[in-house]
């Protein structure tokens, strides 16, 4: 690679390589949604810059990402975070990984746990329940993915219920689309996500 491509990749700035819009040209709703991350975290999130610059993808985006990870679901907040770093892990996609390996470590209090999921989440010391969802989130990022009927009776018989199981595969398959996303606009992880929850 050139050496010049080398070096603007490590300065580079903006949150995606499509750049982002300038702060006082975003729509109200999502300035608004700026401020208010900005008072809870400290900083703005890249991925909301990055898809700030197509708000009718902004909007989207982030409404099908808060009824996953903070809508109602049989499954806890942490176990959710826990599918989406496995899969992320898989995909290699270093912005999920490490934003979501945050809130991992912030969610499930567990540091060393989040750590073993993010770098090999089937030789971590996991408990079965979420052994059992990391495995059928990974069978759902396989490439030709279709869920048999065998696959589902098991998930069935270890206690999942229909909706469960269905919030285990949309969010494995909504972060598989993210993880592409980032990739395509090389999205960098905020550096504060790197010090948070440890």
């Amino acid at each position: 690679m050139d050496s010049s491509k080398l070096i603007a990749m490590a300065t580079r700035t903006q949150a995606s390589r499509f750049g982002e819009s300038p702060r006082d040209a975003l729509p109200t709703d999502i300035a608004e949604i700026f401020v208010s991350n900005h008072t809870k975290l400290g900083f703005i999130p890249n991925v909301f810059q990055a898809y700030g610059k197509r708000p009718e993808h902004f909007r989207a985006f982030m409404h099908y990402h808060d009824v996953l990870m903070r809508g109602p679901s049989d499954l806890t907040r942490a176990e959710r975070e826990a599918i989406v770093v496995a899969v992320s892990s898989e995909n290699r996609c270093q912005y999920c990984m490490t934003a979501h390996g945050a809130a991992l470590r912030i969610l499930g209090k567990n540091a060393k746990l989040a750590e073993q999921i993010a770098n090999n989440w089937r030789t971590a010391d996991l408990p079965e329940r979420l052994r059992t969802i990391l495995t059928f989130a990974s069978r759902v990022n396989e490439p030709g993915f279709a869920a048999t009927d065998e696959e589902i009776a098991h998930l069935h018989a270890a206690g999942f219920s229909d909706d469960a199981i269905w919030d285990i595969a949309a969010i494995a398959g909504f972060f598989g689309f993210s993880n592409r996303m980032a990739g395509l606009m090389d999205m960098r992880p905020n550096d504060e996500f790197y010090a948070m929850g440890r």
